[in-house]
């Protein structure tokens, strides 16, 4: 197994979800893309029932919090609020950009996001699918987009089949300089040499 390998940070969460295997599924999946948290607003579902499908109890591992209410909801600072709903004027999610700390939030199984919470929503995404998919499952899409998109990973190939072996990471070397090295590193060299 390996861990995600993202810039930025994420959480997911849902609004008004009632089927405890759903909210369990999409809670497991967030563990498993490397989310640093989790929520729920106004959901009523069954904590114990949730767990017969978040199999790596999510809830001992990543912070879950349950909002009451929209208006006692609280991200941190820099988090942008990110829709998943299918609306007229949505982004499709292969043409979004993914912001670099975002929180995602899904809707109720047979509803939708409540007007104020799209209101409170910087952007709003849909998933380009001829209907609706199940709540856990379009969670799951919209977290492996954003590790296609925030990951590091080989590019693609141009033929089928798998690409080459990640990037690798990029860290600082030495510095450099457009003439010559200030007088205070030459002077620095010098003295380490003459003490080796």
């Amino acid at each position: 197994m390996s861990s995600p390998r993202t810039r930025g940070y994420f959480g997911i969460g849902v609004e008004g979800v009632s089927k405890s295997a759903n909210v369990g599924a999409l809670l497991r999946t967030a563990h498993a893309f490397g989310a640093a948290f989790c929520f729920t607003l106004g959901a009523g579902f069954d904590a114990r029932a949730a767990r017969a499908a978040d199999t790596s109890d999510t809830a001992s591992h990543v912070p879950l919090w349950r909002y009451p209410s929209l208006g006692e909801m609280q991200l941190p600072q820099g988090c942008v609020l990110v829709g998943i709903e299918i609306t007229e004027d949505a982004a499709e999610l292969p043409s979004f950009r993914h912001p670099l700390n975002a929180a995602y939030v899904l809707g109720p199984e047979r509803s939708s996001l409540s007007p104020e919470l799209l209101a409170r929503c910087k952007h709003v995404v849909k998933i380009p699918t001829r209907f609706s998919l199940n709540l856990s499952v379009a969670g799951a899409l919209v977290l492996y987009d954003r590790l296609i998109q925030h990951g590091r990973f080989a590019d693609r190939p141009v033929m089928a089949g798998g690409g080459g072996a990640a990037p690798e990471r990029v860290g600082h070397g030495d510095p450099f300089f457009r003439r010559t090295p200030p007088a205070w590193m030459a002077r620095s060299n010098a003295s380490d040499e003459n003490e080796t």
